[in-house]
């Protein structure tokens, strides 16, 4: 890092650490609220409409008397790490560098907890920016396990979540997650590889390969996030740790028979170890 009180001169500190001297006096410029606004209206129409693309979007948007131009719509949609899960022509190539596994759910019998495990990325809106959330979801009992926020969409904070999970509650069998190159990069899949999971990864363009937790960002947004928009990233942090403590503690599931995500979790793991006895 810079430090501008060292002996070194900015210009020598910088050719040391490999960055151009502009960048240590850039300071990002914050997003406009006209800019926030649209990516919160584009992030709730996404999440009510996981199937529609940049075209549809935007004749969503003029409806409501945005207009909007398809470019900058699909600039946003990347910013937001969105896709359309239907099919598209030639647009699902992984990071060229990255290794894509197979899926390996279809058909697959799944009862009992940490038989599967599965993540993602979503897109947090707040009033005054935005935040990028990872979660790691039990398959069977919907709990979540583990979660982080941040502000780019790097590896490490999936890594993050994904290593707190496992040293939490053990290894699933099978871990699923999408093509997204936080997920392919070789520092996720080995940290998979190094406990001994199978990696499963979606289809591109399918959209009920990885449905439960894209169920999980619904419920999250729209009994949440949304009706309790936060300032900040220190606010933000505060409230989804609530949200995660209401949604797996309190939150009964109908697909659960009515039981919460720990009760379900906790009961399974119970029975699992008593017809292990």
């Amino acid at each position: 890092m810079i430090a501008p009180g060292s002996e070194l001169s900015i210009a020598r500190q910088a050719k040391l650490l490999g960055v151009s001297r502009s960048s240590v006096y850039y300071h990002p410029r914050p997003e406009s609220k006209e800019e926030l606004d649209l990516l919160k209206r584009l992030d709730e129409l996404f999440t009510e409409n996981p199937m529609y693309g940049s075209r549809r979007l935007q004749q969503m948007l003029k409806r409501e008397g945005i207009l909007v131009g398809r470019r900058r719509i699909r600039r946003l949609m990347r910013k937001l790490g969105l896709w359309a899960v239907g099919p598209k022509p030639n647009t699902s190539k992984p990071h060229p560098e990255h290794k894509v596994y197979a899926y390996l759910l279809r058909d697959l019998v799944i009862e009992r907890a940490n038989h599967v495990w599965a993540t993602d990325i979503t897109y947090i809106p707040m009033r005054h920016g935005f935040l990028y959330l990872c979660a790691i979801l039990d398959w069977v009992t919907r709990k979540v396990l583990a979660w982080r926020l941040s502000n780019t969409l790097s590896s490490d904070f999936c890594i993050a979540a994904l290593k707190e999970a496992l040293a939490r509650y053990g290894t699933p069998e099978i871990f699923n997650t999408n093509q997204g190159s936080q997920f392919t990069s070789a520092e996720f899949t080995q940290v998979l590889k190094d406990h001994g999971i199978q990696i499963s990864m979606d289809g591109r363009g399918r959209c009920h390969d990885n449905i439960f937790v894209e169920r999980l960002w619904w419920t999250v947004k729209h009994e949440w996030v949304y009706l309790r928009p936060c300032d900040n990233g220190i606010e933000q942090q505060r409230s989804l740790a609530q949200c995660f403590d209401w949604y797996n503690c309190r939150r009964p599931h109908q697909s659960l028979s009515w039981k919460t995500p720990d009760e379900a979790y906790f009961a399974a793991l119970t029975k699992a170890q008593a017809l292990a006895a």
